[in-house]
């Protein structure tokens, strides 16, 4: 999808939402100006979609064993491999605000030879690119490698963000959900 193309669905706040989302959506407006277009599209399955927030809030607290960071490195990595656009620009804008570089961001393509990033970030990334693509897997070199950065907590909870942003942009560039705008400095 490329960037500025009109979605494949298009969503909506004339959608018939119950209580808790227009809550949700509520907070979007007062944090984003405006609620994001993933959060109307989820808000169509309306069971689904606290779960799905209260999966991500789990994962990105501040007692999480991975930095802040080094999460958005993660899922912008990913979004860029599963080509969402969204994503890209709202995890992008979170790493930028969570004091990661602009550097750092725009050489994640290059993150094995560059020196701007350390052994655990490279891991990390090496590691959500192979299950990202299905067609690699993770090999028990790149787990011995996880390991010498990672306790076992913080490789599940590796696991479970990567998996949970695969889903999440796979969703969205699936459907064709463009960039908000929010990084105007991203990779």
């Amino acid at each position: 999808m490329s960037e500025g193309a009109a979605p494949r669905i298009r969503p909506s706040e004339a959608d018939r939402f119950p209580w808790y989302m227009r809550m949700i959506l509520a907070l979007q407006r007062r944090k984003y100006g405006r609620p994001l277009e993933p959060a109307l599209l989820w808000g169509r399955i309306p069971r689904a979609f606290p779960m799905l927030t209260l999966l991500y809030r789990s994962l990105d607290r501040a007692g999480s064993p991975l930095d802040p960071v080094l999460r958005s490195l993660v899922q912008v990595r990913i979004s860029q491999i599963n080509g969402c656009a969204f994503c890209i620009d709202l995890n992008s804008a979170a790493a930028l605000e969570r004091h990661g570089s602009p550097e750092k961001l725009a050489a994640l393509q290059l993150r094995e030879t560059s020196p701007l990033f350390s052994d655990r970030e490279r891991a990390a990334l090496a590691y959500a690119e192979a299950i990202t693509d299905s067609a690699r897997g993770v090999d028990d070199a790149l787990f011995e490698r996880l390991r010498q950065s990672f306790s076992e907590q913080g490789i599940v909870e590796l696991t479970a963000l990567i998996a949970f942003q695969n889903m999440s942009s796979k969703f969205n560039a699936a459907l064709g959900v463009p960039a908000q705008g929010f990084c105007t400095t991203g990779p």
